[in-house]
């Protein structure tokens, strides 16, 4: 397999490296923000680590709408640069970064009132004028105007009486996990040392300077001091928690915003566009998704725990009532076939409205040898990234290359078209149908051909999953190999969707998943045994959770089963 910098071995040989040397950059915190430094450094030259308490994307970067977009809501609020920000972003990650894995999608934007169409059209020009002004924007077509009957016809599902018209504008999608792990293994293959499951507890210290960080692995409890010229603090919702750790004196203050999203079978909505909607809050998407839509998201305010954000009754009560007030057929909690909830890190302001807080980005140096970033949206990523690089080279003093990152094609970007264009070949080729092929390269881009090469080597790797048969048994295995994947869960929940893709959350598909697994990270039968049973009582929390009225009360239930318990979940040596 030409790239296994994630694999198992990759792991320990990271943490070694770590330990052995002192790093330029040090970053804590595995989801896009963290990911997108890491490359950022280790691409102009700089010697790179990076460390996660969980799984890669496992908090917020695993739980938004994937969607990448200029943010159209921002508009209202002049908020005009972030939005133009946003939208170059989002033309460099479509044609140049991530064409294998970030695709164009239409949104219809359905109004009640015949005045409405020149205000929303108004905002929406400005949104396609934006984005023309920036670079890379070329590819994805103009909004347009539709009568109430043209609307209908592109999204059936819509009441008559709901609509006297609509505009049709273009955005792009993504999935946000998936991103993640290819952003760190470019990362990786540059020459960055990365290791999930290793928390930072504490900052190394020399006088009032930041150099380096105490982390222990999780998975043995072994402590280790890692040394660094300078630490990155990219923890999202916990940055507050992060910045204790060297007194408290924060220059941040995050809040954090709980998001909800539900998805449903494709054949619930007829329709062939994905929908936004406002709401007396803030929007409202339906978007497509595979055989699925997506639908989301909430917007309020958390401050229960921070791991695993509940999703309350009352949050798929609202999702429901929201969207069931333009549907021809209203949707049931029977329909839902998956729920996720993720927490926005929003900057703290004055409002007390976690709308209205801002989704700008800051970098802060508090004390000497420690950057740290918050706020900002998924699609800025890249952004983020350079400045707090940019952060970091300051406090290096030395002169040091220019951010490289907007001319920087992610791992499975290169060879990508041409490969997609031989699909039918490779099909023939691997025994494949070129529908599993065409599913492969659009999650793995032209390293889809070391899933092709397992399939060969193995052909039982070619069958579906099992209760799961969306993915094939390859792409298990691909995981953990290739793809840092060190648990059940990881793979169910991140690597694949299937945790909300599939009517039972995955518990079909746990116990083959989990025999997969272990013959890649060497598991014992009891092992197997208590992957498959953490997953399966974690979702059975999420399911109680998502009966209670409250927030509080789901919290409760899903975090307070005493039966889920970490020590259940780690891999003894």
């Amino acid at each position: 397999m030409a790239t296994t910098w994630l694999g198992p071995k990759g792991r320990t040989e990271a943490l070694a490296s770590m330990a052995d040397k002192e790093l330029d950059v040090l970053v804590v915190g595995g989801g896009i923000v963290g990911a997108g430094i890491a490359l950022d450094a280790v691409s102009r030259g700089l010697s790179t680590g990076l460390v996660e308490a969980r799984d890669f994307a496992s908090g917020t970067s695993s739980r938004s709408s994937k969607l990448i977009h200029g943010g159209l809501r921002y508009l209202e609020q002049f908020d005009f640069e972030l939005v133009r920000e946003a939208l170059q972003e989002r033309g460099l990650l479509l044609t140049t970064i991530a064409p294998h894995l970030v695709r164009p999608v239409p949104f219809l934007f359905p109004f009640a009132h015949h005045w409405e169409r020149a205000y929303i059209g108004a905002g929406v020009t400005l949104y396609d004028t934006l984005a023309l002004t920036s670079r890379n924007n070329r590819g994805l077509p103009s909004h347009r105007h539709l009568t109430r009957s043209g609307a209908l016809r592109v999204f059936p599902a819509l009441k008559r009486s709901a609509l006297a018209g609509a505009i049709q504008y273009w955005d792009c999608q993504v999935d946000d996990a998936r991103f993640v792990t290819t952003v760190l293994r470019t990362a990786a293959g540059l020459g960055a040392d990365i290791a999930s499951r290793v928390q930072a507890t504490g900052f190394l210290r020399e006088g009032e300077h930041v150099v380096g960080a105490t982390v222990t692995d999780l998975e043995n409890g072994q402590e280790t001091d890692i040394r660094a010229r300078q630490v990155v603090n990219a923890a999202g919702v916990w940055t507050d928690d992060i910045q204790e750790m060297v007194g408290g004196r924060g220059q941040i203050h995050v809040s954090a915003s709980k998001g909800v999203h539900l998805v449903v079978p494709r054949d619930r909505i007829q329709a062939s566009s994905g929908m936004i909607l406002r709401t007396e809050k803030s929007v409202l998407f339906v978007i497509p998704w595979g055989r699925h839509w997506i639908i989301g998201t909430t917007d309020t305010a958390w401050d229960l725990d921070k791991e695993n954000p509940a999703a309350s009754r009352a949050d798929i009560d609202y999702v429901l009532d929201h969207v069931n007030q333009v549907l021809r057929t209203p949707l049931g909690r029977d329909d839902v076939e998956g729920v996720y909830a993720g927490l926005r890190p929003l900057l703290s302001g004055e409002s007390e409205e976690t709308s209205k807080l801002s989704r700008e980005h800051t970098v802060a140096h508090p004390v000497p040898g420690l950057v740290l970033i918050a706020g900002g949206k998924y699609t800025t990523y890249r952004v983020m990234a350079k400045d707090a690089v940019d952060a970091v080279a300051h406090g290096l003093g030395g002169s040091i290359p220019a951010s490289v990152t907007d001319r920087l094609p992610l791992v499975g970007a290169d060879g990508y078209w041409a490969l997609y264009n031989q699909r039918h070949r490779l099909a023939r080729d691997s025994g494949l149908h070129v529908s599993r092929v065409t599913h492969l390269l659009r999650r793995y881009g032209s390293s889809a051909r070391d899933l092709l090469d397992l399939v060969r080597d193995r052909p039982d790797l070619g069958r579906p999953l099992a209760g799961a048969d969306d993915y094939l048994r390859a792409e298990i295995v691909y995981a953990a190999e290739a793809e840092g994947a060190r648990h059940l869960e990881d793979v169910l929940s991140r690597r694949t969707r299937i945790s909300f893709e599939t009517w039972d959350r995955g518990i079909a598909a746990a116990e083959e998943a989990a025999d997969l697994l272990a013959g890649c990270l060497d598991w014992d039968e009891e092992q197997v045994r208590r992957e498959v049973e953490y997953y399966r009582k974690g979702i059975e929390a999420e399911r109680a959770a998502q009966e209670q009225d409250t927030d509080q009360e789901a919290d409760a239930i899903q975090h307070g089963a005493p039966e889920i318990v970490p020590e259940a979940h780690i891999t003894r040596p």
